[in-house]
C-alpha cells in the first residue's frame, strides 16, 4: 500500500507536466493568460492520499499553473520543491526558469550576508563590528542546517558563536529587527535597563518565526557570550539539554544545538575538548550538535603553524569520532550540500558532526586592525580575491540561468530594506538591553520584566512532611535490593534522627530537595561524585551489591506526582560542567540546579564561567540565573589544596557599596537580594542550609547562590537542627545572634565576636571551657552578601560598650576580613574599632603541616578570646 501511494504521489507532477505541454499552445495563442479552469479528477477517498490529498494536490496544482503564467508570482520554497520533484519524476532537467529561481535562492542567501556587511561599513566605517567578509557563505550554511532540521521535526535551535559574524547572523538567520541592530551603533542612546549592558557583538537573541522551507514554526536562540572564545559552548549544551528535558524530548528530535567556532579557538581552547566529552554522557548528551568552523586560516595575528600541532583545526573532534566535512567556503552550492548532509547525519544518528568552512578573513581581526603588519603576502592575495557573491553571480549569469537585471534587482531590494531600517533606527531614543534577551521566562515576571512581588513566603514545611521525607531518606523503597552493610548503618542513623526530630547536614539537604520535588520543582544536582558525596555523606543513589548497574534513587519515591530528581556524577571537568549547569538553569526559573565542587578550590578551573557569566551575567545581558554552587570549605589540616573555597574572590565581586549604609525599609532584606549580583552564604546549621535552598526557589526573582559548605560539620555532634527550626513560619536566618548567657545580660558583655561558618563551634567550645560565655557574645553572620547591615547594627547596639572582633580561620589576606571589616565600620559609623583574630597573611591558603595547623588554630582562638 505504501508503494502504491508513493507511486501515485510521484506520478502527479509528471501528469501535470504532460498536461502543461498539451496546453502550452493554447496559452501562447491567448497571450500567456490562463482562460480555463483546470480539471480535477478525485477518484480516491481523502484517507487514501497521505500527502497529496484532495486539498493539498489542488493547492499544488494551482501553484503550478500560477508558476506557468508568472514564475515570480509564487514563493521560492515552492520553486525548490517543484525543481526537485520535476527532476525526480520526469527524468528530465528542469526548465531554465525553474533553475533560475533554487539559483536566485542561492544568490539571496549569499548577498544578504555580504550586502549587510557592506551597509554597516558604509554607515559606520570607524566602528568595530567583526564582519563576516571572507566567509559570507556561513549565512547560507546556517540557513540550510536550520531548514533541513526543521523539515526533520526540529522545533527549537540553540546557537552559540564568537563575535565574528554575530551581527550578520542576528540579522539574516535569527531575523533580529535591523533597526534594533543599527541603533546599537548610536553612541547617543541612553540605556534604560539596569546593569552595564555589553557591546553589540556579544549580545544574544530569542525569536520564534515561521520557517519558509518547512512551513513550520521554529524557535531560534543565540546565547549571549563574552569575548572568551568557546566559553559559551557548554552553556549552549546545558540550555539545549534543559529544553529537551522540559519538553520530553528524550532523543533530541525536537531541540538541537549549533555551535560556531573560529579555527584558532577550536584547536586551542581546552573547553572545546571538555564539551565534546560531555556529548555522549547520559545526563549531559544533547543527542548530536552541529559544529560549524569558520576557518579563517589565521588567529588574530597568529599563523596556523604557530597555533596548533595537528594538521587540521578540527582534529579535536576526532576524539568522539565525529565526521568532519572540509568545504571551500567560496562555493556556496558545495557549502549548502555539505550542510544538508551534516543536518541529515545529526537527525539520523544523533551524534556530533563538524563542517569546516575553509575561508579567509578579508579584514584584520577587526575593521580597525592592519593585517599587513604580520601577514603581508597573505593579505596581498586576499586583496586580489573576488568575493564569493561576485564569483557566484558571474558564474550563474554566464550560464544564462539568471540575468544581470534579476541579480541587480534582488541586491537593490535588500539595500532598500536596510536603508528603511536605518531611517527607523534614528527614531530610537532609548537603548533597551532587554530586547536582546536570549532566554525569556514567560509568565515568571510581569510584562514590564519586574518581579510579581517583593516578598518571600516562609520556607518552613509541616512536621508531617519532614517526617515523611526523613523516612524516605532512611529507607530502600525497592524490593529485593541489597545495600552495603555500612550504608545500612547510615540509614538506621537517619531513622533515629527522624524519631528524635533532628537532622544533620545531609538530612537537612534531603528535606530541602524532597519538599521542592513534592511541590513540582525539578531538582538537578551535578558534579564530581555527587551521588555519594565526596565525604560519603549524601548517598542519594543506592547500588545493589549483587546486581551490576542496578540502582535506586529514593528521592524519586517521595510522592506519585512529584517532579523528577536528577543527580548525576559528572566527568572530571569543572569549566565544562559548571558552564553546562549554568546553561541548564537558564532555561527555566522553576528548577533548582546545583553544581557541587569535589573540593571548594576546584572552582578556580571554572573561573571563566564564574567571572564572565555568573558574577556579571545579569548586568551585561539582563539575564537572571538561579544556579547554586556548593563549595566545600574549611581549614582542617588537609594542606594548601582542598582547604579554602576562596570566599574572598566571590566577595570581591559583590556589587554592594562598603561605604554606604542602605536605607532601611520593611522589605529591606528582599531589596538587598534583588539589587545584588549574587548571594554568598556560609551556613552553620542544617536548618539554615535547608531554608536557603528553599528560599532560592521561593524568591520572586533569581540570583546565583554561592554556598560555602562544611566538611567536618557533616558529622559534628553539635551541628544538628531541630525540626522546630524548619516548621511553617520559619525562615532563613541572615544572622544568628548569641543565644547563651551573654544574650541575657548584655551589659556584662565585654567583647562581641563576629564570625561565620565552622569556626563558630570552635570558638563556642573554647569560650565555654574558659568560662567566658557570660562576657563574650559570639554572633554568626550566615549571609555574607548582601551584607546584613540592619542585623549587624542591632547586635552592635545591643552591646554598646563591648569590643568588636572579626574572627576567621582563614589567613588575613584570604577569607572574609577584607569584605566584612569596612562594612561593620560603616554600620557603626566608625565609632569603634573592629579588631582582627585569625591567621596571619600568607601566600598559600593553608599549611601542609598538621602540627602547624593546630598551633595556628590555638593562636587565633587565644587572640579572639583574650
Amino acid at each position: 500500500m505504501h508503494c502504491l501511494r508513493t507511486t501515485v504521489v510521484r506520478l502527479w507532477p509528471l501528469t501535470a507536466v504532460k498536461m502543461a505541454q498539451s496546453l502550452s499552445t493554447r496559452l501562447a495563442v491567448e497571450g500567456g493568460l490562463r482562460t480555463f479552469q483546470p480539471m480535477r479528477h478525485l477518484n480516491a477517498p481523502l484517507a487514501s492520499e497521505p500527502f497529496l490529498n484532495g486539498t493539498s494536490s489542488n493547492y499544488m496544482e494551482e501553484m503550478y499553473y500560477a508558476w506557468l503564467e508568472n514564475p515570480k508570482s509564487v514563493h521560492k520554497a515552492f520553486m525548490g520543491w517543484l525543481k526537485v520533484t520535476w527532476t525526480r519524476c520526469s527524468g528530465f532537467p528542469p526548465p531554465p526558469s525553474l533553475v533560475g529561481m533554487k539559483v536566485l535562492c542561492h544568490l539571496e542567501r549569499s548577498y544578504t550576508a555580504l550586502r549587510f556587511e557592506e551597509f554597516l561599513q558604509r554607515k559606520w566605517s570607524s566602528e568595530k563590528r567583526f564582519g563576516l567578509e571572507g566567509c559570507e557563505s556561513l549565512i547560507p550554511a546556517l540557513k540550510t542546517i536550520i531548514d533541513k532540521s526543521s523539515q526533520s521535526g526540529v522545533e527549537s535551535v540553540i546557537m552559540g558563536m564568537p563575535h565574528r559574524g554575530r551581527l550578520n547572523v542576528l540579522a539574516n538567520v535569527i531575523r533580529k529587527e535591523l533597526e534594533q541592530i543599527f541603533c546599537q551603533f548610536d553612541s547617543k542612546l541612553e540605556a534604560t535597563d539596569e546593569g552595564s549592558g555589553d557591546v553589540k557583538y556579544h549580545l544574544g537573541m530569542y525569536h520564534r518565526r515561521m520557517n519558509q522551507v518547512s512551513n513550520k514554526y521554529i524557535t531560534l536562540s543565540l546565547v549571549a557570550n563574552p569575548s572568551h572564545l568557546e566559553a559559551v559552548d557548554p552553556v549552549v549544551q546545558g540550555k539545549t539539554k534543559a529544553e529537551q528535558f522540559y519538553c520530553g524530548d528524550t532523543d533530541g528530535k525536537r531541540v538541537m544545538s549549533i555551535l560556531l567556532h573560529g579555527d584558532a579557538a577550536f584547536a586551542g581552547q581546552g573547553i572545546v575538548y571538555e564539551t565534546f566529552h560531555l556529548s555522549d554522557l547520559p545526563s549531559y548528551t544533547t543527542h548530536g550538535t552541529i559544529h560549524v568552523v569558520v576557518n579563517n586560516q589565521i588567529g588574530f595575528t597568529t599563523d596556523p603553524r604557530m597555533a596548533r600541532s595537528s594538521p587540521y583545526p578540527t582534529d579535536v573532534a576526532r576524539v568522539v569520532n565525529a565526521p568532519i566535512f572540509h568545504v571551500n567556503a567560496d562555493d556556496p552550492e558545495a557549502v549548502m550540500y555539505v550542510c544538508k548532509v551534516a543536518a541529515e547525519w545529526r537527525n539520523t544518528f544523533h551524534k556530533d558532526v563538524v563542517v569546516d568552512l575553509v575561508c579567509y578573513r578579508r579584514n584584520g581581526h577587526n575593521e580597525m586592525d592592519e593585517p599587513m603588519f604580520t601577514q603581508p603576502l597573505m593579505y596581498k592575495r586576499i586583496k586580489k580575491q573576488k568575493g564569493v557573491l561576485q564569483k557566484y553571480a558571474e558564474k550563474v549569469i554566464a550560464e544564462g540561468v539568471v540575468t544581470t537585471q534579476e541579480y541587480e534587482e534582488e541586491v537593490s531590494r535588500y539595500d532598500k530594506i536596510c536603508e528603511k531600517a536605518y531611517t527607523r533606527s534614528k527614531d530610537e531614543k532609548i537603548l533597551h538591553i532587554k530586547h536582546w534577551l536570549d532566554s525569556p521566562w514567560p509568565g515568571f515576571f510581569t510584562l514590564e520584566g519586574q518581579p510579581r512581588s517583593m516578598s518571600c513566603p516562609s520556607t518552613g514545611i509541616s512536621e508531617q512532611e519532614l517526617s515523611h521525607i526523613g523516612n524516605i531518606a532512611a529507607s530502600v523503597p525497592v524490593e529485593d535490593f541489597t545495600i552495603h552493610g555500612g550504608l545500612s548503618r547510615i540509614l538506621k542513623g537517619r531513622a533515629n534522627m527522624v524519631s528524635q526530630r533532628v537532622c544533620d547536614w545531609a538530612l537537612g539537604e534531603y528535606m530541602a530537595f524532597g519538599s521542592l520535588l513534592k511541590e513540582g520543582i525539578h531538582v538537578r544536582l551535578s558534579g564530581q561524585d555527587v551521588e555519594r558525596g565526596t565525604f560519603s555523606h549524601r548517598h542519594h543513589v543506592l547500588h545493589d551489591q549483587n546486581v551490576d548497574k542496578r540502582i535506586c534513587i529514593p528521592m524519586n519515591y517521595i510522592s506519585p506526582d512529584q517532579a523528577p530528581y536528577t543527580v548525576c556524577n559528572s566527568s572530571l571537568s569543572e569549566y565544562g560542567v559548571l558552564g553546562f549547569e549554568l546553561g541548564f538553569a537558564m532555561a527555566s526559573p522553576n528548577a533548582l540546579v546545583l553544581w557541587e565542587a569535589q573540593f571548594g578550590d576546584f572552582h578556580n578551573t571554572a573561573q571563566c564561567i564564574i567571572d564572565q557569566f555568573l558574577s556579571s551575567g545579569q548586568a551585561k545581558w539582563v539575564r537572571q540565573n538561579g544556579i547554586v554552587l556548593l563549595l566545600p570549605h574549611g581549614m582542617e589540616g588537609m594542606g594548601p589544596e582542598h582547604s579554602s573555597a576562596r570566599p574572598e574572590r566571590f566577595l570581591q565581586m559583590c556589587n554592594d557599596d562598603q561605604d554606604v549604609f542602605p536605607k532601611l525599609s520593611e522589605d529591606f532584606a528582599m531589596r538587598q537580594l534583588y539589587n545584588c549580583n549574587w548571594i554568598v552564604v556560609n551556613c552553620s546549621t542544617p536548618a539554615n542550609y535547608f531554608h536557603v535552598l528553599r528560599r532560592q526557589i521561593l524568591l520572586p526573582f533569581r540570583k546565583p547562590l554561592i554556598v560555602l559548605t562544611p566538611k567536618s560539620l557533616l558529622r559534628h555532634p553539635e551541628a544538628k537542627s531541630s525540626f522546630d527550626d524548619m516548621l511553617p513560619g520559619t525562615h532563613f536566618k541572615r544572622l544568628i545572634p548569641d543565644d547563651g548567657p551573654a544574650a541575657t545580660n548584655p551589659e556584662k558583655v565585654k567583647r562581641v565576636i563576629f564570625c561565620t561558618g565552622k569556626i563558630y563551634y570552635e570558638l563556642n567550645r573554647e569560650c565555654k571551657n574558659r568560662g567566658m560565655d557570660q562576657t563574650i557574645a559570639i554572633v554568626r553572620i550566615e549571609q555574607l552578601s548582601p551584607f546584613p547591615f540592619d542585623l549587624v547594627k542591632a547586635e552592635a547596639d545591643r552591646y554598646p560598650d563591648a569590643d568588636l572582633v572579626w574572627c576567621q580561620e582563614e589567613h588575613k589576606n584570604h577569607g572574609y576580613y577584607g569584605y566584612v571589616k569596612p562594612r561593620i565600620c560603616t554600620t557603626i559609623s566608625h565609632t569603634r574599632p573592629v579588631w582582627y583574630a585569625g591567621r596571619e597573611p600568607a601566600a598559600a591558603p593553608a599549611t601542609g603541616n598538621k602540627h602547624t595547623h593546630l598551633m595556628e588554630l590555638q593562636c587565633l582562638l587565644d587572640t579572639a578570646l583574650n
